[in-house]
């Protein structure tokens, strides 16, 4: 483990098939009035509406509404919340969705009292919350981002053509997270796959920087095994508790600050795979999906020690001739694994032709921390391996 690092995390979650039960403890800590956020009205058709409003009204909750969070969130709902949360003077926001929606919620938690744009302060020029924060609790329906044990949260704005992230601090964080892997059943199975991938993707960006012998690498090597593993049998059975519980597990441990410490880490994939949401408005695991592999095999040649023990340690493949031929069957691995799962492979499968790749690299944010810094010439080769 290299350097100094401080590891705080305030969340505290709440899982199991009973574990809404936990929201009668929670409530009382709050004020009155709640807002709750959710997306397009599928928490109506499973149920779970009704039994989160019958909680609230038991705990003498005054409830507020903001629905119709997008997939990718975009800054003119963000503007549309904070009027709603102001009106209602809500004591706590309580999302119940996926990682768009608690995203949002957090979003929203820091953007209502800020007496400058939200877009202009937090997603530009990354300052930091220096007003009123409204506390956030999530229930959450779909596993991926992490983002009901961290303080992320992705912005998207069409007029710019930019989707930024902004990972806040533990005064951001969710107070609680509800997890309970049944109600991620209802999810659509192009969706579930999704967030398996963008799980991996979180564990790769993290793991796929430093040289030496950390103890987040082998934490990262586990949880990897076990996704792969989980995810085979998720695809075949979607109601496999046990599968779907693991995966919900290893998704809130890959981006919950964790792993990363004594780590550079990359989140490379990330910033090219958010300026394609931001240009073809895709899922954003599956943009993830689509340039891995030529991404990873762009920078295999600078990182080659860490892609034999990926290769090694995650798929068990045995030394070969040469470290090159090693790591490649690790890729090639890799590469396996997604299509039998059935992510999107290709960028073309998201829409995204030749004459898009001006505008996605230039909303492709360049980071220096992974095992090489791109250029915008690697950028296009990327897309143009991807397609």
């Amino acid at each position: 483990m290299l350097g100094n690092f401080v590891y705080s995390n305030p969340t505290k979650l709440y899982f199991g098939d009973n574990s809404l039960n936990y929201l009668n403890e929670e409530l009382p800590k709050y004020g009155n009035n709640v807002l709750l956020v959710y997306g397009g009205g599928s928490i109506k058709k499973n149920g779970l509406y009704d039994e989160v409003i019958a909680i609230l009204k038991a705990n003498g909750k005054t409830i507020f509404e903001d629905y119709g969070v997008m997939p990718n969130p975009t800054v003119a709902k963000l503007y549309e919340g904070c009027e709603r949360l102001r009106a209602c003077n809500a004591d706590l926001i309580l999302a119940v969705g996926g990682g768009s929606v608690v995203d949002y919620a957090k979003a929203l938690s820091v953007s209502a009292y800020s007496e400058e744009d939200p877009w202009q302060k937090y997603y530009i020029e990354f300052k930091e919350p220096d007003n009123k924060i409204v506390p956030v609790g999530c229930i959450l329906t779909m596993v991926g981002t992490g983002s009901e044990m961290n303080g992320g949260a992705v912005i998207t704005n069409p007029e710019s053509g930019l989707k930024i992230g902004h990972v806040f601090g533990d005064n951001v964080f969710p107070k609680f997270s509800i997890l309970n892997p049944k109600y991620t059943y209802t999810v659509p199975m192009y969706q579930m796959v999704a967030g398996i991938f963008d799980t991996m993707s979180h564990i790769l960006e993290q793991y796929f920087s430093g040289d030496d012998d950390n103890t987040s690498d082998y934490i990262m090597e586990g949880l990897m095994r076990s996704l792969i593993h989980s995810a085979k049998i998720a695809v075949k059975d979607p109601y496999n508790y046990e599968a779907r519980s693991n995966i919900m597990w290893t998704a809130t441990w890959a981006l919950n600050t964790l792993v990363a410490k004594g780590k550079s880490t990359d989140w490379e994939v990330h910033m090219i795979g958010q300026a394609i949401g931001a240009v073809t408005n895709a899922t954003h695991g599956m943009t993830l999906s689509a340039i891995s592999l030529a991404y990873y095999k762009l920078i295999m040649p600078y990182g080659l020690d860490k892609f034999v023990k990926f290769a090694k340690n995650v798929f068990l493949i045995q030394d070969l001739a040469t470290k090159e031929e090693t790591a490649l069957a690790g890729l090639a691995a890799l590469e396996a694994w997604m299509k039998e799962i059935g992510v999107v492979m290709n960028i073309s499968e998201l829409g995204v032709t030749k004459d898009m790749f001006a505008d996605i690299i230039k909303a492709t944010f360049i980071n220096t921390t992974g095992y090489k810094t791109l250029t915008k010439e690697d950028i296009y080769a990327i897309l143009e391996a991807s397609l």
